[in-house]
């Protein structure tokens, strides 16, 4: 019942068992072109893995096409700037592929004249040791697109006699703690891993109940007692603990998620691991790498700001 405004009594409508026959009604009256039009986004929303040295689609996954022993894989402006001053910096490195993703965040819609700056998501192999692959990812994968990216990456039957080692960063907020955000020291690391890695972390593991999402885990997989809950699943760090593929993911807590010099540096304690460990040849060089890196990339921010 309502009241009117001159005092008058009446029957509110009622919306309640009419919702489930007006989305029949909008099923029904969905026509051939509307399908199309659905068929058309799914099929531009597919991940692709190319070579654009051959402007070739890469027929099998990436894995599979290659052997690998050590995968190191950066998610983020920061996680990538640090591997690509400290690593990537310190020997050669050819690339064996990139990732053609389209979604709300990311357009790379011409697969075969991409620049580096718009392939944001490229795979590389150390030419001294091919055997050792690096991703740098600096996109957004979206939700319906994280299953596709391993399945074109790892393959249907990953193999287990390799290493993977992830890196990225959350904003200090996302870090649950008793106590107060405010008196964490940020940027500071923490990791995760599956059960089947052997290797030391070089920092503390995350505590409970923290969570993991987007790329780089997701899915409700428990790694030593702690669960990486959310709604993404199938992602890189519980796959691999499905798979029973040795993994660790350094996550890096910080308050500035643009690109930032101590933030990058934060994730120097990596450098340590074994999968990291003699891969970088001068510190001082690679810091001063990072450094010119920020600062160039700051110059072209407030050009537009």
């Amino acid at each position: 019942m309502a009241a009117t405004f001159f005092g008058e009594v009446v029957k509110a409508p009622c919306r309640a068992g009419t919702e489930d026959e007006e989305e029949e009604a909008e099923g029904r009256a969905e026509t051939p072109e509307d399908r199309e039009v659905r068929r058309q986004l799914a099929r531009k929303r597919e991940v692709r893995l190319f070579r654009r040295q051959t402007k070739s689609s890469l027929e099998v996954s990436l894995l599979e096409k290659y052997p690998c022993s050590k995968f190191i894989i950066a998610v983020g402006n920061n996680a990538v700037a640090f591997l690509s001053s400290f690593v990537m910096n310190s020997g050669v490195w050819e690339e064996v592929g990139c990732a053609k993703l389209w979604n709300e965040w990311c357009r790379t819609t011409d697969t075969v004249h991409l620049s580096p700056s718009e392939a944001f998501c490229v795979f590389y192999h150390l030419k001294s040791n091919p055997s050792v692959f690096l991703c740098q990812c600096s996109c957004y994968v979206a939700e319906d697109q994280q299953y596709q990216w391993l399945e074109k990456v790892f393959g249907s039957c990953p193999k287990k006699n390799m290493q993977v080692t992830i890196l990225t960063s959350r904003h200090v907020t996302d870090y649950k703690t008793s106590e107060s955000t405010s008196s964490l020291h940020s940027p500071f690391l923490k990791a995760l891993k599956t059960q089947n890695s052997k290797e030391p972390p070089c920092c503390s593991l995350l505590e409970q109940p923290n969570i993991v999402h987007d790329l780089p885990a997701a899915g409700g997989i428990k790694v030593r007692n702690l669960y990486i809950t959310s709604w993404y699943c199938f992602v890189v760090l519980s796959y691999c603990q499905v798979w029973k593929i040795p993994a660790i993911l350094y996550l890096c807590y910080t308050d500035v998620m643009k690109l930032d010099l101590i933030t990058a540096e934060a994730f120097k304690p990596v450098l340590s691991s074994r999968s990291l460990k003699g891969l970088v040849k001068n510190m001082p060089q690679s810091t001063e790498i990072l450094k010119k890196l920020v600062a160039t990339n700051e110059i072209q921010s407030n050009i537009y700001t």
